[in-house]
């Protein structure tokens, strides 16, 4: 049929349509408009869109307009391409019947359905391959439709192809514009971390910096960093709507999600409702959504990267943002890192100073002190041989027992600085000669069981290694002194594969465990940093009956010579 067929008023209307439908990009409102202008061209009544799956054989969507809610309620489920509807799924051609009823491949309605006759259906093809279908029923005047109808639905089936297949074009840019900015912040939010690698070698500030940055680049709520602490993780830094609430925060390695993360190096998207079976898991007792990425360097796992909730919207996080966080975690893994080993190599070299200042006043005391007050007890013992008065010589005795008392306080001092034994014998006759001297001038009794890797007399450890356990053992005999009130003391240095095992048990009045953890004096903190530069960890922890257990745990592989 030709075109000029059509009247004056549908022709305006069609060319109007077009440039309407060429300038929506919005597929929703596209769909409706082409629903708006199928029925102001032909006069019909009701008008659906069907629009087909991917394999083409169903109606994935069905859109109409006509039908109030209520009707539709009463309908109930929307149709799937059967019937009526399914001939022009597999005969995409026009249809026109003045009574749908009558065709053989008509099922009838369901209840509800508002009564049809006159029928018009056009395909929508999209680069020669159908996507839909235009349903027209009821023309105004209950006339059937005519061929003028067709052929103007026909055109608006074309013109809403040249729309459909435009604002997919465009949905596609879009969604390619919006990856490739999602990239380049991406891109920029490494770089950052990059840069601080270089730039800043301090822990709390490349936290913070890591927080900050992954939070904007996934839109996130809340985001954390969670560092291993013996068995627990710990909220080293947070940004965000909860960062006051979640930092300082411990969780459970064991039976925790983010524990799991840390063992398995796995991501994980966890849904509302994980989070509402154990929120207290996840250090953010509000949380709705969370994005869970582990930080591994070098096959380590440093401690896990949380997002918690998008600001944007209820839903959770998507496949997309887990791939973007988890690039990004690879680089704050790197700037983690190297900001601890940093720190620990200054915690290094700040206890390698300690050490050669220990040296330094030990060899001084011994040299010139001690000496002096040696030779200041030879003087007064030789002037009271020689004869005095009974009262010079009352002063000369006491003068003597205080000279004497000072320099075996002075012995024992340098001893404490740096232990000859320890330098010239080896780990056990120095630990051994610690354990008589604080027995001796504390009053404890103290057992001590040293069993060495390589036997009694080997020296194994290396120089450092020696050091550490010398002074974890010194530090806590010296806390059980100052504050155990105990009888008894038992030392224990002894090989368990992997691990060197250094333990010191008392049965004084015990420790309160907790609240140790949460803040330790300097001597546990001490210690615990020793432990850490040896690979290993300490617990302090109260004994089965009664007392305390200090227990460290160092990797054999890190101290041997």
């Amino acid at each position: 049929m030709a075109v000029q067929e059509l009247d004056d008023h549908r022709l305006r209307r069609l060319i109007a349509v077009g440039r309407s439908f060429v300038s929506e990009l919005d597929p929703e409102t596209l769909l409706d408009e082409i629903l708006v202008a199928a029925q102001e061209l032909t006069g019909a009544r009701y008008a659906a869109l069907g629009i087909l799956d991917e394999r083409r054989e169903l109606l994935a969507r069905f859109l109409t307009r006509g039908v109030d809610d209520t009707t539709h309620r009463a309908i109930g489920d929307l149709p799937h391409g059967r019937g009526i509807l399914g001939v022009l799924i597999n005969e995409p051609e026009p249809l026109r019947l003045d009574d749908l009823q009558s065709h053989p491949r008509s099922f009838g309605f369901p209840a509800g359905h508002p009564p049809m006759t006159t029928f018009l259906g056009v395909p929508i093809v999209v680069r020669g391959a159908a996507w839909g279908n235009i349903y027209l029923t009821e023309k105004e005047g209950g006339e059937p439709f005519d061929a003028a109808d067709e052929e103007a639905l026909v055109i608006l089936a074309d013109w809403a192809a040249v729309a459909v297949e435009n604002s997919n074009l465009y949905a596609r840019l879009r969604s390619r514009h919006d990856e490739l900015e999602q990239l380049n912040e991406g891109l920029a939010a490494t770089t950052a971390i990059a840069r601080a690698i270089g730039a800043e070698t301090e822990l709390e500030r490349v936290l913070e910096l890591i927080v900050k940055r992954g939070r904007a680049l996934v839109d996130a709520r809340t985001m954390v960093i969670s560092l291993p602490d013996g068995e627990d993780l710990v909220v080293a830094a947070a940004a965000g709507v909860s960062d006051g609430a979640a930092s300082g925060k411990r969780l459970p390695i064991a039976g925790s999600t983010q524990g799991a993360v840390l063992r398995d190096g796995q991501p994980r998207r966890v849904t509302t409702q994980a989070l509402e079976r154990d929120p207290s898991t996840f250090g953010i007792g509000d949380a709705r959504t969370a994005l869970l990425v582990p930080l591994v360097f070098r096959g380590r796992n440093l401690g896990v990267l949380s997002a918690f909730d998008r600001l944007d919207s209820d839903d959770g996080f998507t496949p997309k943002d887990e791939e973007l966080l988890r690039a990004f975690a690879a680089s704050a893994a790197t700037a983690v890192a190297t900001a601890q080993t940093v720190g620990e190599q200054r915690l290094r070299d700040a206890l390698d100073s300690a050490e050669q200042e220990r040296r330094r006043w030990a060899r001084e005391l011994h040299d010139e002190t001690l000496q002096g007050l040696a030779g200041l007890q030879v003087r007064l013992s030789t002037a009271l041989r020689q004869g005095a008065d009974a009262h010079l010589a009352d002063a000369v005795h006491d003068v003597l027992d205080q000279v004497g008392l000072e320099i075996r306080k002075l012995r024992t001092l340098i001893t404490e600085l740096r232990p000859a034994a320890l330098d010239e014998l080896g780990l056990q006759p120095a630990l051994e000669s610690l354990a008589r001297d604080v027995g001796a001038t504390s009053g404890l009794q103290i057992d001590v069981a040293i069993e060495l890797p390589g036997g009694e007399g080997a020296r194994t450890l290396g120089p450092e290694s020696e050091t550490t356990v010398y002074r974890l053992v010194q530090e806590a005999l010296t806390n059980v002194v100052k504050h155990a009130e105990a009888q008894r003391v038992v030392v224990e240095v002894r090989p368990e594969d992997p691990d060197l095992v250094v333990a010191v048990r008392d049965d004084g009045r015990g420790v309160d465990a907790a609240r140790l953890k949460a803040r330790a004096g300097f001597g546990v903190t001490g210690m615990r940093e020793r432990a850490r530069l040896a690979g290993g960890e300490l617990t302090l922890e109260p004994g089965a009956t009664v007392g305390t257990v200090l227990r460290a745990r160092l990797p054999l592989a890190r101290l041997a010579r």
